[in-house]
């Protein structure tokens, strides 16, 4: 039971990667808020938890809506009285050349990705300072690191996100708060699955030419990265129990790329 007495937020929750590190972190003893626009989604899940034994609630957040984010804190430190992780994992995708990207996308994409992850950020480190603890955790991807096609916005955000855990890093240690990145490969999620017809499309090649020479070409072992990958990585992040790996990120690719 390493989250044992801790208490976490985490966005996206509802589904994906969020649901897994959701459930993983109430098996290890966290009480959860399922934080999700999609809220009958998102109490499903807390339901699920709860029916498993853990604690876990839902809040409705728009993570791009600043009073949305602010409130859904809000709510979890009067609920529960702290706020010990926040694991900042709302994202969407769209896929166009970037001659192709209107400039409300590009906005919605930075909005969701980056404006997301500042706004939860703000909201939640003051009381991490208060109690003098708190673990910060980016869902990056390995496109904080590198870039592919069709992607700009959701590089730019995702490089931005490294940036963000770095900065928040250094301000956080004196107070006893650490940041991090967990940067995944494909994941075979819902996200994922819609990009598989989209990128055949653009490219004019075949869904699975997609799978095996876009999106599989580059990894060590031809398998996509799992939730469960995910969730265990941030898992190791929350619990870590000191701050010598603060501002570090971490790829869970399956080789895909490596540094």
């Amino acid at each position: 039971m390493r989250l044992e007495n801790r208490t976490a937020i985490v966005t996206g929750a509802a589904s994906g990667i969020g649901r897994a590190i959701a459930e993983r972190f109430a098996a290890e003893g966290a009480k959860v808020a399922i934080a999700d626009v999609a809220i009958g989604a998102a109490e499903e899940a807390a339901a699920a938890i709860t029916a498993k034994g853990g604690t876990a609630i839902a809040v409705a957040m728009d993570v791009a809506d600043e009073a949305a984010v602010n409130g859904g804190v809000a709510q979890v430190v009067e609920a529960w009285g702290r706020l010990d992780i926040a694991v900042s994992n709302a994202g969407i995708q769209i896929v166009h050349p970037v001659e192709e990207f209107s400039f409300a996308e590009w906005k919605r994409m930075l909005a969701i990705h980056l404006d997301g992850a500042f706004l939860l950020t703000r909201a939640a480190i003051p009381h991490m300072y208060s109690q003098k603890h708190g673990r910060i955790i980016y869902m990056g991807s390995v496109h904080s690191k590198t870039a592919s096609l069709l992607k700009a916005p959701y590089i730019t955000a995702k490089h931005g996100l490294l940036g963000l855990t770095r900065a928040v890093a250094r301000e956080g240690a004196p107070k006893g708060v650490t940041a991090n990145l967990v940067a995944p490969g494909f994941v075979l999620t819902q996200l994922v699955r819609k990009q598989i017809p989209e990128q055949a499309a653009t490219l004019g090649i075949s869904e699975d030419e997609v799978v095996r020479k876009v999106m599989l070409k580059d990894t060590a072992d031809g398998e996509f990265t799992t939730v469960d990958d995910i969730a265990d990585v941030t898992l190791f992040f929350a619990a870590y129990p000191n701050a010598a790996l603060t501002g570090q990120s971490l790829i869970a690719s399956h080789g895909w790329h490596m540094e």
